[in-house]
């Protein structure tokens, strides 16, 4: 179906029905994506209060075939909140949605705008005593609409999952411009299709995530960091399976972090504090969180021990305050941020089985010297699978050069990646930037049944067009 730009007839036609508070001009910040490598086009922009602003904004849209792209805080990497081309398009932003709602500390449930910054969620949970566990690095500014509508991840994936498994309940409006009532508070619900799984990880194809009912779990009454030098990415995957066998699903985050990545800080950000004098080739982060009575020094000393007399380890670094914890966590935390200073040629945000991972960091760099003298970042959330594999100019060059290279580069890794029946996507979502990936790697009858999906819910194809599914 034919869609139609956002102009100022359908601006009228907005403020006859909401008034002129809801419409802003259209700054940079809602044409911008943080890689750069989408510029959105000025359309409309509105900032609608209430789900029923929403829904008659959404309604106006549906009836005057105008795209609507909805907008959380901006900091997804796959340009999915920008629409770069096609009608200008009405963008929706939630930022002044972002109540909490209601909390129950003993249904451990906390009930969320979707416009809340996940920072502010997590700490109104604190406030509760209790932990809201999504962690991301964007976490001071990405929204908890953004999170759900990308499936995020995270730190934190492999004792708590991803966002999917942190909501129990939501509150959408549909493409129809209808709200979906469904800010369940129940952990078990069998009364037929599953809509919320479906609109967690749609990336605001099929409707606007406006509220959402999200899992909350006990404080951790210890916490224990460590970073340890691994011979190998095989001894890391060993060192893991070791320390749950002690402390089982008390593990919070098992990090795999490159020499790459500390050489980066060293490079572009030599204020950080590293823990060894000498970067070693590979290293993990582990985080602990226990119940009362337990001491996580020990428990980390104890593993450690055990690894060293497997050769697993080398040196150790175990946090014995809360500023030794932030000095360690900065680390692993800014290396998204020396990585951008020094500019990627091509970004990967990829898993594969867990146990092939070795195999794949071997088969990668292989892979990436067939196509030039490039340096690789391989770090990431070893725990649940997931790399962010980056491929990086020479010392002394600059990416832009290899503009032309990118686009083969990133088909070997993807390539190779498929080959381990892995996936090109882990958590950063398709976007508009992995359109093609999708079509390239996905399966035939699964996409087939997305488009289906698209069809019935929205069959006029104003939400979000050109993200996830190609126009």
């Amino acid at each position: 179906m034919t869609l139609y730009p956002a102009d100022d007839r359908f601006a009228e036609a907005v403020r006859a029905q909401l008034g002129d508070d809801v419409l802003r001009p259209v700054s940079e910040r809602y044409l911008e994506e943080p890689r750069q490598r989408f510029v959105g086009q000025g359309g409309l922009l509105a900032l609608p209060k209430t789900v029923e602003e929403v829904s008659a904004l959404v309604r106006l849209a549906a009836d005057a075939c105008v795209p609507v792209v909805p907008y959380g805080g901006g900091t997804g990497l796959v340009g999915g909140q920008v629409a770069p081309d096609g009608p200008t398009p009405l963008i929706i932003s939630l930022d002044r949605m972002s109540a909490i709602r209601a909390i129950y500390p003993t249904e451990n449930i906390l009930v969320a705008e979707a416009g809340a910054i996940l920072a502010d969620v997590q700490a109104a949970a604190e406030d509760a005593e209790r932990l809201f566990p999504l962690s991301l690095a964007a976490q001071g500014s990405c929204r908890i609409g953004g999170n759900l509508a990308t499936n995020a991840g995270g730190v934190n994936v492999l004792r708590y999952g991803n966002a999917r498994d942190l909501c129990l309940g939501l509150e959408v409006v549909l493409p129809s411009g209808d709200i979906w009532h469904g800010l369940s508070r129940l952990r078990k619900d069998n009364t037929g299709y599953d809509l919320r799984n479906l609109m967690i990880g749609s990336e605001g194809t099929l409707g606007i995530i406006t509220a959402a009912a999200l899992k909350l779990f006990p404080q951790p009454k210890g916490v224990g960091t460590a970073m340890l030098e691994v011979a190998s990415p095989e001894a890391a995957i060993d060192l893991l399976s070791l320390a749950r066998d002690q402390v089982g699903e008390a593990i919070s985050t098992f990090e795999l972090i490159h020499r790459q990545g500390l050489q980066f800080l060293t490079e572009v950000l030599p204020d950080i504090r590293q823990p060894f004098a000498k970067p070693p080739e590979w290293s993990v982060l582990i985080e602990l969180g226990l119940s009362a009575g337990q001491d996580p020094s020990d428990m980390l000393e104890a593993i450690y021990v055990a690894a060293e007399e497997r050769g697993l380890v080398g040196d150790a670094v175990i946090a014995q305050s809360e500023a030794q914890r932030a000095e360690l966590w900065a680390v692993r935390e800014q290396i998204p941020e020396a990585n951008r200073l020094v500019g990627s040629v091509s970004s990967h945000d990829i898993s594969v089985p867990i146990s092939r991972i070795p195999e794949f960091i071997q088969r990668g760099a292989r892979v990436v010297a067939k196509q030039g003298p490039f340096r690789v970042n391989c770090f990431g959330h070893l725990g649940d699978g997931n790399l962010h594999y980056n491929v990086f100019p020479p010392a002394g060059h600059d990416k832009a050069e290899f503009d032309a290279q990118r686009s083969a580069v990133k088909r070997a890794v993807h390539d190779l990646v498929h080959e381990f029946e892995g996936s090109v996507s882990a958590e950063h979502g398709v976007g508009r930037l992995k359109t093609d990936d999708l079509e390239d790697y996905g399966d035939p009858v699964r996409l087939q049944a997305m488009r289906a999906i698209k069809m019935a819910l929205d069959p006029k194809g104003i939400m979000n067009p050109g993200a996830v599914l190609k126009n």
